[in-house]
């Protein structure tokens, strides 16, 4: 009796886990609209921490 789950456990788990990652992969994306919004705020909050840092004197640059 053991020996049928523990044959499932060493052949289905790999399998299982290796679907659920393409799953993962595959619907995780981000659209181009998404990715440009994206890199927007993200260039927004580098120029309002550059403009912080300027203000108080800490700017690297």
């Amino acid at each position: 009796m053991f020996e049928n789950i523990w044959g499932f456990v060493i052949i289905g788990g790999p399998i299982l886990l290796a679907g659920a990652l393409i799953w993962a992969m595959t619907h995780n994306r981000l659209s181009k609209r998404q990715q440009r919004e994206s890199e927007g705020a993200t260039k927004q909050l580098y120029a309002e921490q550059a403009e912080q840092d300027r203000e108080r004197g800490t700017d690297p640059g």
